[in-house]
């Protein structure tokens, strides 16, 4: 079914697992903006909502389908036929359409969700996909909570849906549970031993309760899937899911894993920050990838490294990711080499007795004040004027 193997498909759905945060919720035309930029992005997969939810999230649908060409627009749905009728009228002007749906498969959800048996479910499974299948040729489904389902059960629900039409099967980490070690075996399980897994995609979609969602999803890539699913800034439900930029700069820094994506990693710092302007949800300053400090370099021995040979300290280059640049802080546990730099940029070239004594001052200066700036390294200069 690949054309090539070696290629990770991203499935974004920033728009509808992440908009599910309290107070992020977007207009229509925000989801639009994000949309085209993340087409410009190169994703493969937008899920632009869950069109049975609100009369709002099925026009996001409708209108989103309209406004991007290249990628793939998918709508969730459970299993159920009012969610699928709803689910592909919404997609009615997507060049390309995925109906996403699916139903729980753990017995905790099996018994205390949906207070049913497994074999019940399992035919639900299964009628869900073919009743989508009517409407559209491309069927994800997920199989909600495996990452707690016994995975004997696991790989029956995924041969089955498969066997009724599903083109991707997704296996979340629903609460975010597994270790990387558990989830990549259970990945490894399913490629082992479902018959027809060569007939669809294996998709990771993974929560970050636990703070091991890109642990996951890697751990799941190395296994055999080839789809990604994630948000921009890893917003999301609770503590939000995989970080979309974090995966794929971890196939980019880690060539040797031989997996690659088809994403414009230059986009991720301006599309990063549309959506924390959006969704009024500031990105912590030390965010992976994207967050203020991710390339800010203020201990004196990681500085004067860093500008010895910038690979000392970067294993990502700022501009591969669109970042401005990377930045030398001053604090006060910078060293003499920072300082210098800093000088130098404002077109000082002071000799070593002049540095000492400017470094002396501006020590004397950084335990006082946290933010030190161009003006108060002017004034270190100008003391130094005045004093001679």
């Amino acid at each position: 079914m690949l054309h090539d193997p070696n290629r990770v498909y991203v499935f974004d759905t920033t728009l509808r697992d992440g908009e599910q945060v309290p107070g992020c919720q977007l207009t229509t035309p925000e989801k639009i903006e994000i949309a085209r930029e993340l087409e410009a992005l190169g994703v493969d997969i937008i899920e632009a909502g869950f069109p049975i939810s609100s009369p709002g999230d099925f026009q996001s649908v409708v209108e989103i389908s309209k406004a991007v060409k290249e990628p793939v627009v998918c709508a969730l749905t459970r299993a159920n036929k009012g969610d699928i009728d709803a689910a592909a009228e919404s997609l009615k002007y997507a060049k390309r359409p995925r109906i996403h749906t699916g139903i729980g498969s753990s017995d905790m959800h099996i018994k205390h969700k949906f207070n049913s048996t497994r074999e019940e479910i399992l035919e639900r499974a299964v009628d869900a996909v073919k009743y989508a299948k009517k409407y559209v040729e491309d069927i994800e489904f997920y199989a909600e909570d495996a990452g707690r389902a016994d995975v004997v059960y696991l790989a029956q629900m995924v041969e089955a849906v498969i066997a009724a039409g599903a083109t991707v099967v997704n296996i979340p980490d629903t609460n975010g549970y597994c270790l990387p070690d558990q989830y990549g075996s259970k990945i490894r399980f399913l490629k082992e031993n479902v018959r027809n897994i060569d007939q669809a995609i294996i998709s990771v979609h993974c929560h970050n309760d636990l703070g091991l969602a890109t642990a996951n999803s890697i751990a799941g890539l190395q296994n055999g899937a080839r789809q990604i699913e994630g948000t921009i800034n890893g917003i999301g439900e609770r503590a939000g899911n995989t970080s979309i930029e974090e995966v794929v700069m971890v196939l980019k820094t880690h060539q040797v894993l031989g997996l690659h994506t088809h994403i414009n990693t230059r986009n991720f710092y301006e599309l990063s920050h549309m959506v924390s302007t959006q969704m009024r949800m500031p990105v912590q300053p030390n965010k992976a990838i994207v967050g203020n400090n991710a390339f800010a370099h203020s201990s004196g021995i990681h500085q004067d490294g860093f500008l010895k040979n910038r690979e000392n300290y970067e294993i990502i280059r700022p501009e591969d990711v669109g970042f401005p640049s990377a930045s030398i802080v001053l604090t006060a546990r910078s060293g003499r080499h920072a300082l210098k730099f800093h000088l130098e940029r404002l077109g000082y070239n002071l000799d070593k007795e002049d540095l000492n004594s400017a470094y002396s001052r501006f020590l004397t200066l950084a335990d006082i004040k946290l933010d030190i700036n161009d003006e108060d390294l002017l004034s270190l200069v100008a003391f130094k004027m005045v004093k001679d």
